[in-house]
């Protein structure tokens, strides 16, 4: 009798259910180890305690970046909810002009950092930026700041529409048509639809947005870093990155508690986000008939009224902060009265390409996103295929792959740092591209992992099963019967990892040393000394490679599901 195709061998599974908890669960540990310690675990003196937690928790600065994160967080939830599910309703469901073109634009700040768009708000709407220069000479002042709380909250929403956008508009595809087609042969206007029919249908996805945004909120650090710090305003991740300058000693043990209690923060928001959507998804979302689409709503006067809507959304939160990073690096200086044509430089790219450690930065980055990215592809795919077809184990190893989302970039970066010191076989490796490699693999495995099932899920095993039948072996089987098919699915989500890879600043800023340096650290790690034309050129090169490949991608046919 032969073995079913969907019942693997235990012990491969078992191995790879404990390679997957050493990526994910001994970083994690060491830091819970680390926090407990009364100095760093290499000292020569050190102790048990909760010496760490208590400094943490009667610290008034730490409390204060707590506060601002949830205000931050706040924020994104007021803003980006709201406006990405109007854009998500307008953009799948209505008659709106331009609608693929729209659809395109408005993924683009997904793939462009954080640290790249909060530069970019500077030079457009800081105190001497283009759009405020411009605002100024009309108005007569600048009725806007950009280094306040409140700001920064408003900017963070703002480039975070696109999430909701995605997993909304996603859902709305998916409901069933007919209700709404139903509201509107009873005369129901557009809004109507919207209000009474389709965002009770999509309300899990509301749900879940809201609660992303919330994580999001605790885990961003680029905008506040850029945006906050010359002003003294500090989040958990920024406290968390200046937490030795604040004490003026080497921190290992406080940094080991904060990262914890991000950690405790970001996995209580991740299991109510799953409870909350799993106790409505039955409730409220209606799966129509396959294929069933009703014609889109017509939005009559108002279809330009909303276009322009959608244009001012992105011209204010991507194509004037993109292009004011690209002016930045084609210019000695700019400001009001400045002649543009004797300011214009190429100097900043060829400094970038003469300093070794920024050409580096350049390689390094498209040698792991694409090198990286195939290493990770293929490990993603085997807890795919582990979580699709392992039963009991298969479980296991879903919520192991599914832990680091609620692990922070900064958070893992810094576990894995002491991963390398802590264990010294790996020491060796601490100043190579391999380390930036597992850790990336570590951060991004939710995302890799949610691409490469839903792949599966769209293939059938019957190839595959009469491969068995006829005596091939599992390997073989799934090789030459369930590979081939898996082929636009794979391909989908390399493009995806590399780009995600690209764009990747805040899980190499711990592990950045000579020789591994990659566009997003070395970015931050500039950023401190004020080279704001260098950050500039090498901003700009991240974005030309993430919008080359994205371009690519996309006339291939990848889409960004599952984000």
């Amino acid at each position: 009798m032969v073995r079913s195709a969907s019942v693997p061998s235990s012990w491969p599974l078992a191995l790879l259910v404990g390679a997957v908890g050493l990526l994910v669960l001994v970083p994690i540990g060491l830091l819970l180890y680390q926090s407990l310690l009364t100095a760093p675990f290499f000292a020569p003196v050190k102790r048990f305690a909760l010496e760490a937690y208590r400094f943490v928790l009667h610290d008034p600065y730490f409390f204060e970046a707590l506060r601002n994160s949830f205000l931050i967080g706040l924020g994104m939830v007021l803003i980006a909810v709201p406006l990405g599910s109007l854009f998500a309703f307008l953009v799948t469901k209505t008659d709106l002009p331009f609608a693929r073109l729209f659809e395109l634009l408005l993924l683009a700040p997904i793939f462009i950092s954080a640290i790249i768009l909060g530069i970019g708000f500077i030079v457009a709407f800081g105190p001497s930026g283009v759009v405020s220069g411009w605002v100024e000479a009309l108005l007569g002042r600048v009725p806007w700041t950009i280094y306040t709380l409140p700001a920064i909250a408003v900017i963070a929403g703002l480039t975070h529409v696109p999430y909701v956008y995605l997993y909304v508009a996603s859902t709305i595809q998916n409901v069933d048509a007919s209700l709404e087609e139903a509201a509107r042969v009873a005369g129901a206007r557009p809004y109507r639809v919207a209000l009474s029919v389709t965002l009770p249908l999509v309300r899990p996805a509301l749900i879940y947005s809201a609660i992303l945004m919330l994580l999001l909120g605790f885990e961003l650090f680029g905008l506040p870093l850029v945006l906050g710090d010359a002003k003294g305003i500090m989040v958990i991740t920024t406290y968390l990155y200046r937490l030795t300058a604040i004490t003026g000693t080497s921190a290992y043990h406080l940094m080991a508690a904060v990262s914890v209690l991000i950690v405790a923060i970001a996995l209580t928001l991740v299991l109510l986000q799953r409870y909350l959507v799993g106790r409505m998804e039955g409730r409220y979302v209606a799966i129509g008939a396959r294929g069933y689409r009703t014609e889109r709503l017509p939005l009559g006067r108002l279809r330009y009224f909303w276009v322009l809507v959608l244009a001012v959304y992105l011209l204010v939160a991507v194509v004037f902060p993109v292009l004011g990073v690209v002016f930045r690096s084609l210019v000695t200086s700019w400001g009001p009265g400045v002649d543009l044509r004797e300011v214009f430089t190429l100097g900043h790219y060829v400094e970038v390409f003469k300093l070794p450690n920024l050409s580096r930065a350049v390689t390094n980055t498209l040698w792991v996103a694409a090198f990286g990215g195939v290493l990770a592809l293929v490990f993603y795919l085997l807890i795919a295929l582990g979580i699709q077809r392992g039963a009991g184990l298969g479980r296991v190893l879903d919520y192991l792959a599914g832990l680091p989302r609620a692990v922070p970039g900064l958070v893992m970066g810094l576990a894995f740092l002491w991963v390398f010191l802590f264990f010294k076989p790996l020491a060796p490796w601490r100043n190579t591209l391999f380390a930036l490699i597992l850790a990336y693999t570590a951060v991004w495995m939710p995302y890799g992992v949610r691409l490469l099932t839903a792949a599966l899920l769209q293939v059938g095993r019957e190839v595959e099963e009469a491969a068995r039948i006829a005596g091939a072996s599992p390997v073989r089987a799934f090789l030459q019967g369930t590979l081939p098919l898996l082929r636009s699915g794979i391909l989908t989500a390399w493009f995806l990892l590399f780009i995600q890879f690209v764009r990747e600043y805040s899980t190499g800023i711990y592990l950045l040393t000579a020789g591994t340096e990659v566009l997003g650290s070395q970015i931050v790690a500039l950023w401190g000394t004020g080279a704001v034309d260098v950050i500039a050129a090498l901003a700009t090169l991240q974005v030309l490679i993430v919008s080359g490949v994205f371009l690519v991608a996309n006339r291939l046919g990848v889409r960004p599901e599952g984000l």
